[in-house]
Protein backbone atom coordinates (compact mmCIF):
# COMPACT_ATOMS: atom_id res chain seq x y z
CA UNK A 1 0.00 0.00 0.00
CA UNK A 2 1.28 3.44 -0.92
CA UNK A 3 1.02 5.98 1.90
CA UNK A 4 0.06 9.64 1.53
CA UNK A 5 2.56 11.91 3.27
CA UNK A 6 1.93 15.53 4.28
CA UNK A 7 3.91 18.41 5.74
CA UNK A 8 2.18 17.84 9.08
CA UNK A 9 3.16 14.18 9.37
CA UNK A 10 6.44 14.10 7.45
CA UNK A 11 8.70 14.03 10.49
CA UNK A 12 6.88 11.15 12.18
CA UNK A 13 5.91 9.24 9.02
CA UNK A 14 9.22 9.52 7.14
CA UNK A 15 12.08 10.95 9.17
CA UNK A 16 11.35 8.97 12.34
CA UNK A 17 10.17 5.82 10.58
CA UNK A 18 12.22 2.67 11.11
CA UNK A 19 14.06 1.43 8.05
CA UNK A 20 13.85 2.90 4.56
CA UNK A 21 11.15 5.13 3.12
CA UNK A 22 10.70 6.00 -0.56
CA UNK A 23 8.87 9.28 -1.16
CA UNK A 24 7.44 10.18 -4.57
CA UNK A 25 7.09 13.97 -4.81
CA UNK A 26 4.30 14.51 -7.35
CA UNK A 27 1.32 16.60 -8.50
CA UNK A 28 -1.99 15.54 -10.07
CA UNK A 29 -1.46 17.86 -13.06
CA UNK A 30 1.92 16.26 -13.88
CA UNK A 31 1.69 13.68 -16.69
CA UNK A 32 4.99 11.92 -15.89
CA UNK A 33 3.91 11.75 -12.24
CA UNK A 34 0.74 9.91 -13.22
CA UNK A 35 2.87 7.44 -15.20
CA UNK A 36 4.90 6.74 -12.04
CA UNK A 37 1.85 5.90 -9.89
CA UNK A 38 1.63 2.21 -10.90
CA UNK A 39 5.36 1.85 -10.24
CA UNK A 40 4.90 3.09 -6.69
CA UNK A 41 2.27 0.37 -6.20
CA UNK A 42 4.71 -2.17 -7.67
CA UNK A 43 7.50 -0.97 -5.35
CA UNK A 44 5.22 -1.21 -2.32
CA UNK A 45 4.19 -4.76 -3.29
CA UNK A 46 7.69 -5.92 -4.20
CA UNK A 47 9.75 -4.26 -1.47
CA UNK A 48 7.08 -3.88 1.23
CA UNK A 49 8.94 -6.11 3.68
CA UNK A 50 11.91 -3.70 3.78
CA UNK A 51 10.58 -0.40 2.45
CA UNK A 52 7.74 2.01 3.13
CA UNK A 53 6.50 3.67 -0.07
CA UNK A 54 4.55 6.91 -0.10
CA UNK A 55 3.66 10.00 -2.07
CA UNK A 56 3.78 13.68 -1.18
CA UNK A 57 1.70 16.07 -3.29
CA UNK A 58 3.95 19.11 -3.79
CA UNK A 59 1.36 21.87 -4.23
CA UNK A 60 -0.39 21.07 -0.97
CA UNK A 61 2.81 20.48 1.02
CA UNK A 62 5.22 23.30 0.17
CA UNK A 63 7.25 23.13 3.39
CA UNK A 64 8.57 19.64 2.75
CA UNK A 65 8.95 20.29 -0.98
CA UNK A 66 11.06 23.37 -0.30
CA UNK A 67 13.05 21.81 2.55
CA UNK A 68 14.27 19.10 0.16
CA UNK A 69 14.72 21.53 -2.75
CA UNK A 70 12.39 19.64 -5.05
CA UNK A 71 12.55 21.64 -8.28
CA UNK A 72 11.07 19.20 -10.78
CA UNK A 73 8.59 16.40 -10.46
CA UNK A 74 8.37 13.54 -10.21
CA UNK A 75 11.25 13.36 -7.75
CA UNK A 76 11.97 10.19 -5.79
CA UNK A 77 13.86 10.52 -2.52
CA UNK A 78 14.92 7.48 -0.52
CA UNK A 79 15.36 8.03 3.22
CA UNK A 80 16.92 5.75 5.80
CA UNK A 81 16.74 6.63 9.49
CA UNK A 82 15.78 10.21 8.63
CA UNK A 83 18.64 10.80 6.18
CA UNK A 84 18.47 11.13 2.41
CA UNK A 85 20.44 8.24 0.92
CA UNK A 86 19.40 8.52 -2.75
CA UNK A 87 17.50 10.81 -5.06
CA UNK A 88 16.21 10.69 -8.64
CA UNK A 89 14.47 13.46 -10.54
CA UNK A 90 12.24 12.64 -13.49
CA UNK A 91 10.09 9.72 -14.54
CA UNK A 92 11.78 6.35 -14.82
CA UNK A 93 10.74 2.93 -16.10
CA UNK A 94 10.34 -0.14 -13.92
CA UNK A 95 13.86 -1.55 -14.65
CA UNK A 96 15.46 1.74 -13.60
CA UNK A 97 13.33 1.94 -10.46
CA UNK A 98 14.25 -1.62 -9.58
CA UNK A 99 17.95 -0.87 -10.09
CA UNK A 100 17.64 2.31 -8.00
CA UNK A 101 16.03 0.43 -5.10
CA UNK A 102 18.26 -2.65 -5.34
CA UNK A 103 21.35 -0.42 -5.18
CA UNK A 104 20.27 1.12 -1.87
CA UNK A 105 18.27 -1.52 0.02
Amino acid sequence: MVADFTDAGFTSDVLQAPGSVLVDFWAPWCGPCRLMAPLMDWAADTYGDRLTVGKLEVDGNPSTRDAYEVQGIPTLILYRDGEVIARHEGAIAKPQLQAFLDAHL
